[in-house]
């Protein structure tokens, strides 16, 4: 597997757990691999009920909240669907959302460099 194609799964696997834990996909995402590092950005997740939600700093404190406490609960589910892919252990995962923005961003590190299995 190229790294294109490693990235292209990756952003696959985080679509597919963004619509069945968090309740709807990405308009976009976007994978990259640096070493052993895994970003993942995702636009345009939030719906219309949470893009009006964050209009206040009340609502941003509780969207936030509540995407955490869905993607804590739920994170076991979306390191088993990456190491399946990279078959590589996963250290840590770490996720935050911009209600400003209507991003998101995953972090995740593993256990090793990715990029030295994929040649250059």
């Amino acid at each position: 597997m190229t790294k294109g194609q490693a990235e292209a799964k990756i952003s696959e696997a985080v679509s597919k757990f963004e619509i069945e834990f968090m309740g709807r996909g990405p308009k976009q995402i976007k994978t990259v691999i640096i070493q052993d590092l895994i970003i993942v950005r995702l636009k345009g997740f939030l719906s219309q009920s949470e893009q009006k939600l964050a209009e206040n700093s009340q609502g941003v404190e509780l969207l936030k909240k509540v995407r955490v406490t869905l993607f804590e609960s739920a994170r076991s589910y979306l390191e088993a669907l990456i190491k399946e892919i990279i078959e590589v252990d996963v250290i840590s995962t770490h996720s935050d959302v911009s209600t400003k923005t209507g991003e998101k961003i995953i972090v995740i590190t593993i256990s090793e460099n990715l990029e030295d299995g994929f040649g250059k």
